[in-house]
C-alpha cells in the first residue's frame, strides 16, 4: 500500500514552546522543569525559543496556557507541576479539573499542550516522578511537546 504517513520527529530546532510551571511543591516542580529544559536543548532547541510562565499552582495554568495558545507564537506549549495528594480529596479534584482543562485549551486551540503535572499520592512518589528511579516527566512531557509539535506541521 502506498498510503500517506504523517510522523513527528524528535527534533526541535527551529520550533518554538511556552512552559507555565507551578511555584507550588517548587522542590519537584524546580527539576521538573529542569528536565523540561534538558530535553529541549538535546533535541535542538534554542534558548531564544523557550518561554517560561511562572502561576501559583496547577489550577493557575489552563488560563495562562490559553493565553499563550491565543498569542499564536508557539508550536507546543507544556504544563509542568506537582500535585500530592494530603489528608482530603482536594488534589484529586484538582487533577481532575486541570487536566480535563488542558486537553480543551489544546483541542480548541489547535496547539499541542501537553500534560507534565506529576499527580502523586506521596511524597515517594513525587519524589519517583521527579528525577529519580522513574524518571524526569518534565524531561517526558518535553519529549511529546517536540514530537507533537513536529507532527502537526506536516499535517493538511
Amino acid at each position: 500500500m502506498n498510503c500517506k504517513e504523517y510522523n513527528g520527529q524528535l527534533n526541535a530546532k527551529g520550533l518554538k514552546f511556552g512552559i507555565v510551571v507551578s511555584r507550588h511543591n517548587d522542590l519537584f516542580t524546580g527539576q521538573l522543569l529542569k528536565g523540561a529544559l534538558d530535553c529541549l536543548a538535546r533535541h535542538g532547541a534554542a534558548e531564544k525559543d523557550i518561554e517560561i510562565a511562572w502561576v501559583p499552582g496547577a489550577f493557575e495554568q489552563p488560563l495562562v496556557l490559553k493565553k499563550l495558545a491565543q498569542a499564536g507564537k508557539y508550536n507546543a506549549l507544556i504544563a509542568i507541576g506537582a500535585v500530592i495528594q494530603g489528608a482530603t480529596p482536594h488534589a484529586g479534584l484538582i487533577n481532575a479539573q486541570v487536566a480535563r482543562a488542558i486537553a480543551q485549551v489544546s483541542l480548541e486551540s489547535g496547539l499541542p499542550v501537553v500534560d507534565g503535572i506529576v499527580a502523586a499520592e506521596n511524597l515517594d512518589q513525587a519524589i519517583e516522578r521527579c528525577g529519580s528511579k522513574a524518571g524526569n516527566r518534565g524531561w517526558s512531557a518535553a519529549q511529546t511537546a517536540i514530537e507533537m509539535a513536529a507532527l502537526v506541521q506536516q499535517l493538511p
